[in-house]
């Protein structure tokens, strides 16, 4: 059986600037363009039934507006008469009216459960594309580029089921073979009733295909996801070969047509009130004590230990599986029944004295039981960080740690986030990077011919990590830092969309109505300046602008380029010019 590689993100450290001064407030005026659009943005509010953080993630936090990457200041949205316009930029003080390229041939208000129209830009001369309704569409559009062969054709329609939204799109020519592969998501209500909100989240793998001998194309592939939350990164690998999925659950394959009795099985799990298992730990090893069936012999039980991952199969049927937390010398662990017909299994920690906070990564049909003697332990560790007082003696060797102290900027979610990578032939996961407190910030797509990028946040600075599938050695690398970014967008709590540049010269982020924030990289210093407090010249500084809309509409859509920001509202379209061409 293979398992899963527990990977590690590697930081480049001639990337990182330890001495980072912070941005510096510049008030250089920011040219600011505006214009008025004919129909207002087909924006879909949250219906009363859409009521859970899964349906804000995914639907009321929507981006409406679309940038193609594979031309540069070329931006699209869907108005409310179900068309799809266009602006592309060429002279910022000669800007045209957005143009129409396509029209949807579905009355969208005929449809109450509707969904946001969604596009995708799959490729220089495809675009995938959903009405909302739950219909995909496959368009060719020739070279979008050049006006004479632009022209927005439908090759494949087809009603997929419940309304979606698209998240990511492929093309792929082999031979004389053309396929689009697409991802698509959704939110399904449990047909169970189950713990939690009542909802779980779908990914959808949808292949259409099309040989030069055939006509038309038709969908040859559909992998369906599922998981518990949404996920804050998607996207299909550009070989066609794998997907990454970056989530604070986890989402499993599940075969089209027994989704409901997978269901049924997670159900059943969860309903279950005894614990399947407990289990206990010293500083050296790890004691799980299962109760067995009645019925249950030595034949019976299959256990294989592995330095990173257990796996325990009771009369042929899978009991617990999985990643454990730390690793173990699995060649000492050991198995035994005792007398009250229990199994005992003993794992021996390879790190001696590390506190396992969980058995297997992301299990929870356990229970830890902890000793009297262990609590006492741990509490007496752990005295001189409490006081009856604050901070009585704040120049003791060893300060209390007071929770006033904490900002909330730096205090993370308590379930930390993880990126997985799934074979899309085995559809089994490959690897996986256990995030912990490293922050999911954005996406980006640098090169349209590679996987978008991903933004984490390290300590204070913000991240920026390019996939590689080809390199199963070092499949992210790390392209780009933001310092002190991530410490700085924390403070924004009105915050509704954040991305950057695909050449890194600067990021920016946007709240919920009219302001936009700009954060630079560092850049020299045309006159003299010194550092007051260390008596040193400073060579370079980083600059933060602030732009404020003339409008009270909410920020519909966000998108940023290597010169322009563009920032769409209901009834009007900003462009805020951040670069000069160079």
């Amino acid at each position: 059986m293979e398992v899963a590689a527990n990977c590690s993100l590697r930081v480049k450290r001639p990337l990182l600037d330890p001495r980072f001064e912070g941005y510096k407030l510049s008030l250089e005026p920011l040219p600011c363009y505006q214009l008025e659009l004919d129909a207002a943005v087909a924006e879909v509010k949250l219906r009363d039934d859409q009521y859970t953080l899964e349906h804000m993630h995914a639907f009321g936090m929507y981006n409406y507006l679309h940038c193609d990457s594979w031309y540069q200041d070329s931006v699209y949205y869907v108005d409310n008469l179900g068309r799809i316009m266009n602006l592309t930029v060429m002279l910022d003080t000669a800007l045209g009216k957005p143009r129409e390229v396509f029209r949807l041939p579905t009355d969208l208000i005929a449809y109450d459960d509707r969904l946001c129209a969604s596009i995708h830009f799959t490729s220089s001369t495809w675009v995938t594309l959903s009405d909302g309704t739950g219909r995909l569409y496959l368009i060719g559009t020739g070279e979008r580029g050049n006006s004479a062969s632009e022209k927005w054709e439908i090759m494949f329609n087809e009603e997929l089921g419940n309304p979606f939204i698209i998240i990511h799109s492929i093309s792929l020519l082999k031979a004389e073979e053309h396929s689009i592969a697409t991802l698509l998501l959704r939110i399904e209500r449990e047909e169970l009733d189950m713990k939690g909100s009542g909802f779980y989240v779908s990914l959808e793998w949808v292949t259409i295909n099309k040989k030069n001998k055939d006509k038309k194309y038709v969908i040859t592939k559909r992998n369906i996801l599922h998981g518990k939350s949404v996920p804050h990164y998607a996207a299909i690998e550009p070989d066609g070969n794998g997907l990454m999925i970056v989530s604070y659950k986890s989402f499993t394959f599940v075969q089209v047509g027994q989704n409901l009795e997978e269901s049924k099985d997670e159900d059943m799990s969860e309903k279950i009130k005894e614990p399947l298992y407990y289990w206990q730990q010293t500083e050296d090893d790890l004691t799980v004590t299962v109760s067995l069936p009645e019925d249950c012999t030595k034949e019976d039980i299959q256990i294989q230990f592995l330095p990173d991952h257990v796996n325990v199969v009771l009369k042929g049927q899978r009991f617990l599986e999985g990643n454990l937390y730390s690793s173990i010398d699995h060649e000492s662990s050991t198995w035994i029944i005792k007398e009250n017909n229990s199994l005992e299994i003993s794992l021996i920690k390879k790190n001696e004295g590390l506190t396992w906070p969980e058995l297997v990564v992301g299990d929870k049909q356990g229970e830890f039981i902890r000793d009297s003697a262990q609590c006492a332990a741990i509490a007496e560790r752990l005295m001189h960080l409490t006081s009856d007082e604050l901070n009585p003696n704040p120049d003791k060797g060893k300060p209390p740690c007071n929770a006033q102290e904490l900002e909330e900027c730096d205090i993370f979610f308590e379930e930390s986030s993880s990126l997985c990578r799934f074979d899309g032939s085995t559809l089994k996961t490959t690897h996986v990077v256990n995030l912990g407190s490293n922050q999911y910030l954005f996406s980006v797509i640098v090169d349209p011919k590679e996987m978008p990028c991903f933004c984490l946040r390290h300590d204070v600075d913000a991240l920026l990590w390019q996939p590689h599938s080809s390199n199963q050695d070092d499949m992210w690398e790390h392209i780009a830092t933001f310092n002190a970014l991530g410490y700085v967008q924390a403070s924004k709590r009105d915050k509704k969309f954040f991305a950057c540049a695909p050449n890194y010269s600067y990021a920016a982020l946007c709240e919920c109505l009219r302001r936009v924030f700009i954060y630079r990289q560092p850049t020299p210093m045309s006159t003299v300046l010194y550092n007051r407090k260390e008596g040193r010249q400073v060579g370079q500084v980083a600059k933060q602008q602030v732009a404020s809309l003339e409008t009270s509409d909410p920020i519909l859509g966000f998108q940023a380029t290597n010169e322009r920001l563009f920032v769409l509202t209901t009834k009007n379209l900003f462009l805020i010019k951040v670069n000069t061409e160079n």
